[in-house]
């Protein structure tokens, strides 16, 4: 245990603070020696198995969201925030007025359209608003809109509604492992495959048995369950684990994702509180000693892309305040940790959740279990998988995927949705999962960490020779941008990046997730259009720094400023910072 506790150690490291708090840990070593309730022991347990930061605390940072009130930089804060010289604020403003100029004469038409939707359709609104810092959204909103509409996609670009053809980095939120024109062939193929059926729903096409028996293959398990989203997957999972355990709570990760519905998403973006999950800090021995003790866990929930960011939600730009991301990726560490929360889950009686709906097979033809090498009771997959087309699946143990029971048939588990097994979808999915393994595909997937740390280190050496303070980092071919030195304008590199002829999805430079139909010829012209981009930006101001500008001493700035818009909302004044 040892071992693991070292390798644990060594890659969860994060910005916030790691020793428990002294104050519990002095209670607990009390309880222990004057041998009070095991009920009080326990809880006090389970705040020390919590991330120290809010993250770890999803009911504390509920309230603290509804505590912070809006507040918007005036003309002359927004371009020195950062306590900017006159020299430089200058600099900025033209070359501010020159993105935008470019951006607008570009993008016309995508911009115009995409502004239309924003008012009838709530995502766009959303997205378009968090692209940012919210201090600074009102500029952002009325001159750098990049667009949300595409018309076209060939290879690894995208087009927009004028014309520009982009480097897809976007991803389509994972979906797009293969490649756009290999899903484009997948839903036409598959189409093909069910057509004389067509939608007939409730029954199922004679493809399905194809299907189920790859699945089965690839997840190691006995049975599986359609659904309709990644979501769906993960609460007919959950809902299973309570079912056949008669437990009542869900142990979920600082950080982690698992769809946006109540049972899962604690904290912020939840507007009820989720009483019945236990959020606990990744990678932690605290953690395990929780999942020992207590009686109530049902099962236990693992996005393997959070081997990425332990104990971090999915960077954005919009989290982007001081310039600082914690992202790092340790193979080993991760392995050693799933392997240990894997014999603990065996030996309590939890049942082990690997949500793989984002990551699906980009790891491996097996997807995570294969790649760490870690085998769950209750495995789901989604995006990818339905070569194009939504999906949700679930694949199982038989005694937890069981349903009813044979000596109560009024005790059931229900899970039905009218569009699950859908020909069309399983027609897409079925060319997917032929294609997955075809022995060219699966030996692709021999050296492919080594492929893309390869392209990371290349596009490092060029910006460390370009001498921008941006760097790359990466989960094989997932990967966040990061940033050298402390700023309050590094999300500002998005807008440079699309300029320069990048699409990302709306969260910026925080997730670039690339197909893995890329040829080193595509990768050489994105690395071109990166450099370009950072570049541009430096010559533009945005990177400088005022002497002895620490992470710290801008934090200190933003809460100042943040209390002074609660206190003068309070008092009915303006939000907008003097």
């Amino acid at each position: 245990m040892s071992d693991v506790a070292a390798a644990i150690e060594n890659a969860a490291s994060t910005d916030a603070p790691r020793t428990p708090n002294a104050i519990v840990r002095g209670l607990l070593a009390l309880l222990h020696t004057v041998n009070l309730p095991a009920r009080l022991h326990d809880r006090l347990l389970l705040s020390r198995a919590k991330h120290p930061s809010l993250r770890g605390h999803p009911r504390m940072a509920r309230r603290l969201a509804g505590w912070i009130r809006y507040y918007a930089y005036d003309d002359e804060a927004w371009f020195r925030a950062d306590g900017a010289t006159d020299d430089v604020e200058r600099q900025r403003r033209d070359g501010f007025a020159r993105l935008a100029e470019r951006i607008r004469l570009k993008k016309g038409r995508t911009i115009a359209a995409s502004r239309d939707l924003s008012s009838t359709i709530s995502d766009v609104a959303f997205t378009a608003a968090y692209r940012v810092p919210f201090q600074f959204r009102e500029k952002v909103l009325e001159q750098l809109e990049p667009g949300c509409l595409l018309d076209a996609s060939d290879g690894v670009r995208v087009r927009d509604l004028d014309g520009n053809w982009s480097y897809d980095v976007g991803g389509s939120y994972g979906v797009n492992l293969f490649g756009n024109d290999f899903y484009k062939r997948c839903i036409a193929r598959g189409g093909e495959l069910v057509q004389e059926l067509g939608p007939v729903l409730g029954s199922y096409h004679p493809v399905i048995t194809d299907v189920v028996r790859r699945l089965l293959a690839l997840a190691q398990k006995d049975e599986v369950s359609f659904h309709m989203s990644g979501t769906e997957a993960v609460m007919q999972a959950v809902r299973l684990a309570r079912y056949h355990t008669g437990r009542s709570h869900v142990a979920r990760f600082c950080g982690a994702y698992h769809g946006w519905w109540d049972g899962v998403q604690a904290g912020a973006g939840n507007p009820r509180p989720a009483r019945e999950v236990y959020t606990l800090a990744d990678m932690s021995e605290t953690t395990l000693r929780v999942l020992r003790t207590r009686r109530d866990i049902a099962c236990v929930l693992v996005n393997p892309v959070q081997a990425m960011h332990p104990n971090g939600n999915a960077p954005t730009d919009s989290m982007l305040v001081d310039g600082t991301r914690s992202v790092r990726y340790d193979r080993a560490a991760y392995t050693a940790w799933l392997r240990t929360l894997r014999d603990v889950c065996t030996e309590r009686g939890i049942v082990l959740i690997f949500d793989e709906v984002f990551l699906g097979f980009r790891l491996a033809p097996g997807g995570a279990q294969e790649y760490f090498g870690v085998q769950a009771d209750l495995v789901t997959w989604g995006k990818t998988l339905g070569g194009g087309l939504p999906i949700g699946v679930l694949c199982g143990r038989a005694d937890l995927m069981r349903r009813f029971r044979d000596d109560a048939p009024a005790d059931i588990c229900f899970a039905r949705g009218t569009f699950n097994s859908h020909p069309y979808v399983l027609g897409a999915m079925h060319e997917f999962l032929v294609h997955l393994d075809r022995p060219e595909v699966r030996a692709s997937y021999v050296g492919l960490d080594a492929l893309w740390d390869g392209r990371k280190n290349h596009l490092n050496e060029r910006l460390e020779r370009a001498a921008v303070p941006v760097r790359v980092t990466n989960f094989t071919s997932v990967w966040s941008v990061l940033f050298t030195v402390p700023g309050r304008y590094h999300w500002m590199l998005q807008f440079y990046l699309r300029d320069a002829g990048v699409a990302m999805s709306w969260i910026g430079t925080g997730r670039f997730v690339f197909s893995h139909a890329w040829t080193d010829a595509d990768f050489e012209g994105f690395a071109d259009a990166f450099v370009a981009a950072a570049e541009a930006m430096r010559a533009d101001g945005w990177w400088w720094t005022a002497p002895g500008t620490t992470v710290k001493s801008i934090r200190r700035r933003v809460l100042r400023e943040t209390l002074r818009a609660a206190l003068r909302r309070a008092s009915g004044r303006s939000t907008r910072p003097s």
